[in-house]
């Protein structure tokens, strides 16, 4: 299976940005957690004399973290963007096409959970411009929690994913596809080498 340069390109440029923007998730949940870091402050205020009020503490938090979480919002709008390009590669880059029927039950499979994915990328991407934009377009605010809610549920799907097509790459790289991995870097499959 050969893969495109456009393919490719957009295959790691979505790794990267999926990559970030998990990193990002991560470290808003634990080291960057405004609920852990306004206790952190107001112990550490109070031990030099200085008393602050937890919600005082909470905006300390939550400024502490804002430039990396601005990193999360630049990732959503690159992601956006590869989302659109993934769309227009799905009409008009060939080199993927395979018939369905033909394939083995595995096969049929993996490509399912890549459209569960792509799918769950697509309702991220648009449901995080829903919530960054929610008074412009004019939702309420408990409305655009709901949302939240559901953006970072689905998140866990994206969490899922990861690890097992890292591993899923390297198990059929191993075994049954050999090249695999270096194929999706450099395009060759094993009979150009």
């Amino acid at each position: 299976m050969k893969y495109t340069l456009k393919f490719r390109i957009w295959h790691w440029l979505n790794a990267i940005v999926i990559l970030g923007l998990l990193a990002t998730v991560f470290l808003r949940k634990t080291f960057l957690s405004y609920k852990t870091n306004a206790e952190i402050l107001m112990t550490k205020l109070s031990d030099m004399g200085v008393e602050i009020t937890i919600e005082d503490a909470k905006i300390l938090a939550k400024a502490i973290r804002a430039g990396m979480w601005e990193w999360h919002i630049i990732l959503g709008y690159a992601l956006a963007f590869l989302v659109l390009y993934r769309i227009y590669l799905f009409f008009t880059d060939k080199s993927k096409k395979e018939d369905f029927n033909s394939l083995t039950l595995h096969k049929k499979a993996v490509k399912i959970s890549y459209y569960v994915v792509y799918t769950t990328i697509l309702f991220m991407a648009i449901s995080g411009f829903a919530i960054y934009f929610y008074k412009e377009i004019g939702m309420s605010k408990e409305f655009a929690g709901a949302i939240k809610n559901i953006h970072e549920f689905a998140f866990n799907i994206i969490m899922i994913f990861v690890p097992l097509h890292i591993a899923g790459v390297i198990v059929a790289d191993a075994k049954e596809e050999h090249g695999l991995i270096s194929t999706m870097i450099n395009g060759k499959t094993k009979e150009n080498f």
